[in-house]
Protein backbone atom coordinates (compact mmCIF):
# COMPACT_ATOMS: atom_id res chain seq x y z
CA UNK A 1 0.00 0.00 0.00
CA UNK A 2 1.12 3.60 -0.60
CA UNK A 3 2.82 5.69 1.92
CA UNK A 4 2.72 9.36 2.33
CA UNK A 5 6.29 11.05 2.94
CA UNK A 6 6.12 14.31 4.43
CA UNK A 7 9.47 16.47 3.07
CA UNK A 8 10.67 19.26 5.43
CA UNK A 9 12.96 21.75 4.30
CA UNK A 10 15.04 24.46 5.35
CA UNK A 11 14.36 27.82 3.07
CA UNK A 12 16.40 30.84 1.85
CA UNK A 13 14.33 33.59 4.23
CA UNK A 14 16.72 36.27 5.52
CA UNK A 15 17.59 37.31 8.43
CA UNK A 16 15.99 33.44 10.05
CA UNK A 17 14.96 31.08 7.66
CA UNK A 18 11.72 29.19 7.56
CA UNK A 19 10.76 25.65 7.30
CA UNK A 20 8.94 24.08 4.83
CA UNK A 21 7.40 20.84 3.82
CA UNK A 22 5.28 19.26 1.44
CA UNK A 23 3.77 15.51 0.55
CA UNK A 24 4.67 12.47 -1.14
CA UNK A 25 2.98 9.69 -1.68
CA UNK A 26 5.41 6.68 -2.21
CA UNK A 27 4.16 3.37 -3.99
CA UNK A 28 4.77 0.43 -1.09
CA UNK A 29 8.21 -0.61 -0.56
CA UNK A 30 9.73 1.90 -2.36
CA UNK A 31 12.38 4.61 -0.34
CA UNK A 32 12.07 8.39 -0.50
CA UNK A 33 13.38 9.65 -4.01
CA UNK A 34 15.15 12.88 -4.68
CA UNK A 35 12.16 15.23 -5.00
CA UNK A 36 12.30 18.90 -6.16
CA UNK A 37 10.49 22.61 -5.59
CA UNK A 38 9.85 25.77 -6.40
CA UNK A 39 12.87 27.55 -4.85
CA UNK A 40 11.75 31.01 -6.27
CA UNK A 41 8.51 30.68 -3.72
CA UNK A 42 11.09 29.62 -1.39
CA UNK A 43 14.28 32.68 -1.60
CA UNK A 44 15.96 29.81 -3.04
CA UNK A 45 15.91 30.77 -6.69
CA UNK A 46 14.75 33.06 -9.31
CA UNK A 47 11.75 32.72 -11.55
CA UNK A 48 13.46 32.05 -14.72
CA UNK A 49 15.44 29.24 -12.87
CA UNK A 50 13.56 27.69 -10.20
CA UNK A 51 14.20 24.31 -9.49
CA UNK A 52 15.58 23.24 -6.34
CA UNK A 53 16.13 19.28 -5.21
CA UNK A 54 15.00 17.99 -1.83
CA UNK A 55 17.62 14.82 -1.05
CA UNK A 56 16.09 13.17 2.16
CA UNK A 57 19.14 12.70 4.80
CA UNK A 58 17.10 11.96 8.00
CA UNK A 59 13.48 9.48 7.97
CA UNK A 60 10.99 8.87 10.91
CA UNK A 61 8.07 8.11 11.63
CA UNK A 62 5.37 10.12 10.96
CA UNK A 63 3.46 10.27 14.19
CA UNK A 64 0.70 12.25 12.79
CA UNK A 65 -0.30 9.92 10.55
CA UNK A 66 -0.79 6.38 9.65
CA UNK A 67 1.65 3.75 10.92
CA UNK A 68 3.75 3.28 7.79
CA UNK A 69 4.08 6.98 6.94
CA UNK A 70 7.26 8.73 7.96
CA UNK A 71 8.89 12.56 7.84
CA UNK A 72 11.96 13.17 5.42
CA UNK A 73 14.58 15.63 6.63
CA UNK A 74 15.92 17.34 3.01
CA UNK A 75 19.18 19.15 2.14
CA UNK A 76 18.54 21.66 -0.63
CA UNK A 77 20.59 21.05 -4.05
CA UNK A 78 20.59 23.27 -6.58
CA UNK A 79 19.74 22.92 -10.71
CA UNK A 80 23.44 21.12 -11.11
CA UNK A 81 23.32 19.27 -8.11
CA UNK A 82 25.65 21.16 -5.97
CA UNK A 83 25.00 22.23 -2.18
CA UNK A 84 22.58 25.13 -2.18
CA UNK A 85 23.96 28.46 -0.69
CA UNK A 86 21.18 27.93 2.02
CA UNK A 87 22.47 24.36 2.71
CA UNK A 88 24.04 25.14 6.10
CA UNK A 89 24.32 21.20 6.83
CA UNK A 90 26.66 20.51 3.70
CA UNK A 91 29.28 22.85 5.87
CA UNK A 92 28.58 21.15 9.02
CA UNK A 93 28.87 17.64 7.41
CA UNK A 94 32.30 18.53 6.28
CA UNK A 95 33.81 19.34 9.72
CA UNK A 96 31.78 16.95 11.50
CA UNK A 97 33.92 14.35 8.70
CA UNK A 98 37.26 15.97 9.88
CA UNK A 99 37.00 15.72 13.75
CA UNK A 100 35.39 12.49 14.11
CA UNK A 101 38.04 11.37 15.85
CA UNK A 102 37.45 13.49 18.90
CA UNK A 103 33.64 12.22 18.93
CA UNK A 104 31.55 15.52 19.26
CA UNK A 105 28.12 14.89 21.53
CA UNK A 106 25.91 17.59 21.64
CA UNK A 107 22.57 18.21 23.81
CA UNK A 108 20.62 21.14 22.61
CA UNK A 109 17.53 22.71 25.02
CA UNK A 110 15.31 24.68 22.35
CA UNK A 111 13.02 27.02 24.48
CA UNK A 112 10.59 28.49 21.94
CA UNK A 113 7.05 30.73 22.95
CA UNK A 114 3.24 29.78 22.45
CA UNK A 115 1.31 33.13 20.67
CA UNK A 116 -1.76 33.76 20.44
CA UNK A 117 -3.27 36.66 18.54
CA UNK A 118 -0.07 38.79 19.08
CA UNK A 119 0.29 37.81 22.60
CA UNK A 120 2.05 35.59 24.39
CA UNK A 121 -0.41 32.52 25.15
CA UNK A 122 -2.30 32.76 28.15
CA UNK A 123 -1.86 36.81 28.59
CA UNK A 124 -4.21 38.81 29.46
CA UNK A 125 -5.81 41.07 26.30
CA UNK A 126 -4.87 43.88 28.32
CA UNK A 127 -1.52 44.46 30.61
CA UNK A 128 0.44 41.78 31.63
CA UNK A 129 0.59 38.90 34.06
CA UNK A 130 2.11 38.60 36.98
CA UNK A 131 5.59 38.70 37.02
CA UNK A 132 8.41 36.07 36.70
CA UNK A 133 8.91 33.92 39.19
CA UNK A 134 5.97 31.27 39.32
CA UNK A 135 6.08 30.12 35.93
CA UNK A 136 9.38 28.05 36.14
CA UNK A 137 9.41 24.62 36.13
CA UNK A 138 5.79 25.62 37.54
CA UNK A 139 2.18 24.07 38.51
CA UNK A 140 -1.08 25.12 38.43
CA UNK A 141 -3.76 26.13 35.56
CA UNK A 142 -4.26 29.81 36.04
CA UNK A 143 0.31 30.03 35.45
CA UNK A 144 0.92 27.55 33.30
CA UNK A 145 -0.41 27.78 29.67
CA UNK A 146 0.06 25.37 26.61
CA UNK A 147 0.64 21.96 28.97
CA UNK A 148 -1.74 20.55 26.63
CA UNK A 149 0.37 21.26 23.42
CA UNK A 150 3.77 20.90 25.00
CA UNK A 151 2.22 17.14 25.97
CA UNK A 152 1.39 15.99 23.15
CA UNK A 153 4.32 17.58 21.12
CA UNK A 154 6.24 15.58 23.27
CA UNK A 155 4.26 12.23 22.73
CA UNK A 156 4.89 12.77 18.95
CA UNK A 157 8.83 13.12 19.19
CA UNK A 158 8.69 10.18 21.33
CA UNK A 159 6.49 8.37 18.90
CA UNK A 160 8.64 9.03 15.90
CA UNK A 161 11.94 7.85 17.90
CA UNK A 162 13.50 11.65 18.51
CA UNK A 163 15.67 11.83 21.17
CA UNK A 164 13.99 14.28 23.08
CA UNK A 165 15.56 14.36 26.73
CA UNK A 166 12.79 15.77 28.56
CA UNK A 167 10.71 19.52 28.98
CA UNK A 168 9.98 22.19 31.56
CA UNK A 169 8.06 25.52 31.40
CA UNK A 170 10.44 28.66 31.69
CA UNK A 171 10.71 32.00 33.12
CA UNK A 172 7.79 34.20 30.96
CA UNK A 173 4.30 32.83 31.11
CA UNK A 174 3.79 31.13 28.05
CA UNK A 175 7.56 30.48 27.25
CA UNK A 176 8.61 26.42 27.34
CA UNK A 177 11.58 24.22 26.25
CA UNK A 178 12.03 21.01 25.38
CA UNK A 179 16.10 19.13 24.73
CA UNK A 180 17.30 16.86 22.07
CA UNK A 181 20.40 14.78 22.51
CA UNK A 182 22.51 13.61 23.69
CA UNK A 183 23.87 13.12 19.57
CA UNK A 184 26.55 13.46 17.44
CA UNK A 185 26.80 17.19 15.59
CA UNK A 186 24.40 15.86 12.09
CA UNK A 187 22.08 13.62 14.11
CA UNK A 188 21.39 16.25 16.81
CA UNK A 189 20.60 19.08 14.65
CA UNK A 190 18.71 17.02 12.08
CA UNK A 191 16.50 16.14 14.69
CA UNK A 192 16.10 19.67 15.99
CA UNK A 193 14.60 20.78 13.02
CA UNK A 194 12.56 17.39 12.49
CA UNK A 195 10.82 18.38 16.42
CA UNK A 196 10.70 22.28 15.36
CA UNK A 197 8.65 21.22 12.31
CA UNK A 198 6.36 18.79 14.99
CA UNK A 199 6.31 21.86 17.66
CA UNK A 200 4.84 24.38 14.66
CA UNK A 201 2.63 21.88 12.49
CA UNK A 202 1.17 20.56 16.45
CA UNK A 203 0.16 24.25 17.39
CA UNK A 204 -1.77 24.77 14.51
CA UNK A 205 -4.27 21.75 15.86
CA UNK A 206 -4.46 24.49 18.85
CA UNK A 207 -5.05 27.04 17.25
CA UNK A 208 -1.34 28.89 18.37
CA UNK A 209 1.69 29.53 16.85
CA UNK A 210 5.03 28.61 18.49
CA UNK A 211 7.57 31.06 17.52
CA UNK A 212 11.86 30.76 18.30
CA UNK A 213 11.87 34.66 18.57
CA UNK A 214 14.84 35.44 21.27
CA UNK A 215 13.12 38.33 22.86
CA UNK A 216 9.55 37.92 21.74
CA UNK A 217 8.39 40.17 24.70
CA UNK A 218 10.84 43.49 25.44
CA UNK A 219 11.31 44.94 28.57
CA UNK A 220 12.03 42.92 31.72
CA UNK A 221 10.77 39.62 30.33
CA UNK A 222 13.60 36.27 29.81
CA UNK A 223 14.62 36.13 26.12
CA UNK A 224 14.71 32.48 24.64
CA UNK A 225 17.66 30.78 23.86
CA UNK A 226 19.27 27.12 22.99
CA UNK A 227 21.76 26.21 25.43
CA UNK A 228 23.76 24.15 23.52
CA UNK A 229 25.62 20.98 25.69
CA UNK A 230 28.89 19.94 24.41
CA UNK A 231 31.71 17.49 24.60
CA UNK A 232 34.32 15.35 23.30
CA UNK A 233 35.51 12.60 24.26
CA UNK A 234 38.61 13.92 25.92
CA UNK A 235 35.93 15.94 28.18
CA UNK A 236 34.19 12.70 29.06
CA UNK A 237 37.11 10.32 29.45
CA UNK A 238 39.03 10.77 33.27
CA UNK A 239 40.76 13.60 34.14
CA UNK A 240 39.24 15.26 30.87
CA UNK A 241 38.47 18.59 32.85
CA UNK A 242 41.78 20.48 31.19
CA UNK A 243 40.39 19.66 27.98
CA UNK A 244 37.01 21.07 29.13
CA UNK A 245 38.48 24.85 30.11
CA UNK A 246 40.81 24.35 26.87
CA UNK A 247 37.69 24.09 24.89
CA UNK A 248 36.41 27.24 26.79
CA UNK A 249 39.72 29.16 25.90
CA UNK A 250 39.64 28.78 22.36
CA UNK A 251 35.70 29.81 21.97
CA UNK A 252 36.69 33.30 23.66
CA UNK A 253 38.98 33.69 21.57
CA UNK A 254 36.66 33.01 18.71
CA UNK A 255 33.22 35.81 20.33
CA UNK A 256 32.64 37.30 16.95
CA UNK A 257 32.51 34.52 14.39
CA UNK A 258 30.47 32.27 17.24
CA UNK A 259 27.82 35.62 17.92
CA UNK A 260 27.77 36.04 13.78
CA UNK A 261 26.38 31.89 13.94
CA UNK A 262 24.37 32.02 16.86
CA UNK A 263 20.96 33.17 15.82
CA UNK A 264 19.56 37.13 14.58
CA UNK A 265 18.54 39.20 16.99
CA UNK A 266 21.14 38.06 19.62
CA UNK A 267 22.20 41.87 20.84
CA UNK A 268 18.02 41.68 22.22
CA UNK A 269 18.91 38.78 24.29
CA UNK A 270 22.55 39.03 25.23
CA UNK A 271 22.08 41.96 27.05
CA UNK A 272 24.14 40.63 30.93
CA UNK A 273 20.69 40.44 32.35
CA UNK A 274 18.24 37.86 32.89
CA UNK A 275 20.40 35.25 33.42
CA UNK A 276 22.98 36.24 30.19
CA UNK A 277 26.23 37.40 29.36
CA UNK A 278 26.30 40.33 27.39
CA UNK A 279 27.18 39.75 23.55
CA UNK A 280 30.29 41.83 23.87
CA UNK A 281 31.62 39.97 26.50
CA UNK A 282 32.54 36.32 26.97
CA UNK A 283 33.03 34.66 30.47
CA UNK A 284 33.05 31.46 31.78
CA UNK A 285 32.44 30.18 35.18
CA UNK A 286 31.45 27.01 37.31
CA UNK A 287 27.58 26.99 38.35
CA UNK A 288 27.47 30.30 36.58
CA UNK A 289 24.22 31.21 34.75
CA UNK A 290 25.28 34.34 34.57
CA UNK A 291 28.61 33.51 31.97
CA UNK A 292 28.31 33.29 28.69
CA UNK A 293 29.68 29.20 29.55
CA UNK A 294 28.03 27.53 31.95
CA UNK A 295 30.09 25.01 33.57
CA UNK A 296 28.26 22.51 35.52
CA UNK A 297 28.80 21.81 39.38
CA UNK A 298 29.06 18.01 39.08
CA UNK A 299 31.13 18.42 36.27
CA UNK A 300 34.26 20.59 38.11
CA UNK A 301 33.46 17.52 40.97
CA UNK A 302 33.90 14.98 38.74
CA UNK A 303 36.41 16.58 36.74
CA UNK A 304 35.66 15.53 33.20
CA UNK A 305 32.36 16.16 31.72
CA UNK A 306 31.01 18.75 29.12
CA UNK A 307 30.55 22.25 28.78
CA UNK A 308 27.47 24.63 27.91
CA UNK A 309 27.22 27.10 26.26
CA UNK A 310 24.75 30.07 26.85
CA UNK A 311 24.73 32.27 24.13
CA UNK A 312 23.23 30.48 21.40
CA UNK A 313 19.26 32.10 20.20
CA UNK A 314 16.65 30.25 20.38
CA UNK A 315 16.20 30.71 16.44
CA UNK A 316 20.09 29.73 15.78
CA UNK A 317 20.12 26.68 12.91
CA UNK A 318 22.24 23.69 14.85
CA UNK A 319 23.86 23.55 11.90
CA UNK A 320 26.11 26.35 12.13
CA UNK A 321 25.87 26.47 15.96
CA UNK A 322 27.21 23.15 16.54
CA UNK A 323 29.93 23.28 13.06
CA UNK A 324 31.61 26.50 14.82
CA UNK A 325 31.83 25.18 18.25
CA UNK A 326 33.34 21.90 16.72
CA UNK A 327 35.46 23.12 14.37
CA UNK A 328 36.75 25.97 17.08
CA UNK A 329 37.60 23.53 19.74
CA UNK A 330 38.93 20.49 17.77
CA UNK A 331 41.42 22.51 15.33
CA UNK A 332 42.38 24.67 18.42
CA UNK A 333 43.37 20.89 20.66
CA UNK A 334 45.00 19.84 17.64
CA UNK A 335 47.17 22.50 17.31
CA UNK A 336 48.23 22.93 20.74
CA UNK A 337 46.78 19.89 22.89
CA UNK A 338 44.86 20.18 26.07
CA UNK A 339 47.52 18.47 28.06
CA UNK A 340 49.58 21.94 27.64
CA UNK A 341 46.79 24.06 28.40
CA UNK A 342 46.95 25.67 31.63
CA UNK A 343 44.09 23.46 34.28
CA UNK A 344 43.40 26.01 36.08
CA UNK A 345 39.49 26.85 38.01
CA UNK A 346 37.16 28.21 35.63
CA UNK A 347 35.87 31.44 37.21
CA UNK A 348 34.66 34.14 35.46
CA UNK A 349 36.89 35.89 32.67
CA UNK A 350 35.51 38.63 30.29
CA UNK A 351 37.07 39.38 26.76
CA UNK A 352 36.26 42.56 24.82
CA UNK A 353 34.79 41.52 21.61
CA UNK A 354 36.58 43.50 18.86
CA UNK A 355 33.11 45.07 17.22
CA UNK A 356 31.15 45.55 20.60
CA UNK A 357 30.90 49.08 19.34
CA UNK A 358 29.33 48.10 16.00
CA UNK A 359 26.49 45.62 17.76
CA UNK A 360 25.91 48.28 20.13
Amino acid sequence: MPYQAEYIWIDGTEPSPLLRSKTKVIADGKTPPLWGFDGSSTNQATGDNSDCVLRPVFTCPDPLRGPDDILVMCEVLDANMRPHRSNTRHKLASVARKYADFEPIFGLEQEYTFIQNGRPYGWPENGYPAPQGPYYCGVGGDRMPGRDIVEAHTLACLEAGLAIEGTNAEVMMGQWEFQIGALPPLEVSDQLWVSRWLLFRIAEDFGVYATLDPKPMLGDWNGAGCHTNYSTKQMRAEGGYPHIIAACEAIGKNIDEHIDNYGVGIELRLTGHHETAHFSEFSYGVSDRGASIRIPLGVARDKKGYLEDRRPNANMDPYSVTRVIVNTTCSAALSAPAKKAVAKKAVAKKVPAKRAAKRA
